[in-house]
């Protein structure tokens, strides 16, 4: 290390208050107190709730704060919401909320929960037979079945449970890998710990089995558990949601060319993605933009969310889209089919005081219902997006949006931005000419 640098390494930090971590860390700031100060200023000014919110991490310094806000005028299956969205992206909530005003003026958004089953795996490796391996799995899967009551019980109650156990021999991928699948049925949980729970569990009595079988003679008597996780991949807790109309009402889309160009433009916009994984991947994003945004305020896992769906987008052997489309005589039909593993129960969704709002905003949903609204919201954002592409392009509205953050970033006062409101109005926005005229005003 240079002389005269400070030493970035520290022992016991995890132990030392949340005030010293700050103010540790703050020396290695060009402005250390003003760091600090700043940071301060983000925690929350009820200290119960402050402390709520260190618990849900490690380490924690202060809060990052993200805008909440609500895409309203949402029709799904001829019920009324509005829905809250956590995001920092300019236009996505704007996209949803015309989107949304849109489509409830034209038969709204439907929907469909095609399954709700997520899975887990007790990965081990054996040698032996893999045919007896087979032959003790009904008496093993009754085993499981009775040993884990225990942590099942008050799921059963709710509906839920353990729905399935197999054994599948992956052998002709790994050298003596198998794995038992277990699905669940989680009903209003996400379910991560439940799952989570069950695995070990099971891991443990099939731990205990194998050696003990009668037939099992020797390397047979011995299994090697290398872990036991849920999946995130669920492809088979899975809705679908659609929007449909006669062509001729898409002409207040697209006033310059017409209904018929604007549907035929679309149609192409979406092959194009469902053929070039380089244009799937961002119409994807799109969805992405309102499930993501719907599932933190909600409290919901939004990375387990994200890399299930591009999995789920890859499922054919390569990557595309996640909608699709049909036009068949004058009726346009636009669908997104997702796999979506999300709760109202459990985790934050419980803890966090926003997440608790929202799901009472949302009229306090169940599972599937959250599903449903979420999915409706990514259709939503993706609708209005490929809209724009199509028509007058992304960045004029995308970088309208976006002027505030622009005028930001100069410092603009209140009649600065006022002027460059008014201006670019009719003028097409950019950095450089969001600069330009600050330049110009200030001079």
């Amino acid at each position: 290390m240079t002389e005269g640098m400070k030493s970035k390494r520290i022992r016991g930090f995890s132990k030392m208050s949340k005030k010293d971590k700050l103010i540790w860390i703050s020396q290695f700031l060009p402005d250390s107190q003003e760091a600090v100060n700043e940071m301060e200023g983000f925690w929350h000014r009820d200290p119960n709730v402050q402390q709520l919110l260190d618990e849900f991490s490690e380490n924690t310094l202060t809060n990052f704060v993200m805008p909440y806000g609500i895409a309203p005028n949402f029709l799904i299956d001829g019920q009324e919401y509005n829905i809250p969205m956590v995001i920092e992206e300019s236009s996505v909530i704007a996209a949803a909320s015309n989107s949304a005003k849109f489509w409830s003026e034209h038969g709204g958004f439907h929907t469909e929960v095609i399954s709700t089953v997520k899975s887990g795996n007790v990965h081990f490796i054996w040698d032996g037979p893999s045919e007896k391996l087979e032959g003790i799995m009904p008496e093993l899967s009754g085993l499981i079945l009775e040993a884990t009551q225990s942590i099942t019980a008050n799921m059963v109650k709710r509906g839920g449970g353990i729905l399935a156990i197999k054994l599948l021999n992956h052998t002709d991928k790994l050298k003596n890998y198998y794995k038992i699948r277990v699905e669940f049925e989680t009903v209003d949980s996400m379910g991560a710990n439940f799952i989570n729970s069950c695995l070990e569990e099971i891991a443990s009595i099939l731990k205990e089995f194998i050696p003990q079988y009668p037939g099992f003679e020797g390397k047979e008597k011995e299994v090697k558990i290398i872990m036991s996780i849920l999946s995130n991949y669920t492809p088979d807790c899975l809705v679908k949601t659609w929007v449909e109309c006669d062509i001729d009402e898409l002409a207040v889309l697209d006033r310059e060319h017409g209904a018929d160009e604007f549907a035929w433009k679309f149609e192409q916009a979406v092959r194009i993605a469902q053929v070039d994984p380089y244009r799937a991947t961002t119409h994807n994003k799109g969805i992405f933009n309102g499930i993501d945004a719907v599932a933190l305020a909600t409290g919901n896992d939004f990375r387990a969310i994200e890399a299930c769906g591009h999995t789920y987008a890859s499922r054919n052997g390569h990557y595309t889209s996640l909608t699709d489309i049909k036009i068949e005589g004058r009726r346009f039909t636009y669908t997104l089919t997702v796999p979506l593993a999300m709760g109202t129960v459990g985790g934050l969704t419980s803890l966090h005081p926003l997440a608790k709002r929202s799901l009472e905003i949302l009229g306090n949903p169940g599972g599937k219902d959250l599903m449903r609204i979420a999915a409706v919201t990514g259709l939503a954002n993706n609708f209005g997006a490929v809209k724009s592409l199509v028509t007058k392009g992304i960045q004029v509205g995308h970088m309208k949006m976006h002027l505030m953050n622009i005028l930001n970033q100069f410092q603009a006062t209140e009649a600065e931005k006022e002027t460059a409101i008014v201006h670019f109005t009719n003028h097409k926005v950019s950095y450089s000419a969001v600069e330009q005229l600050i330049k110009s005003l200030r001079s």
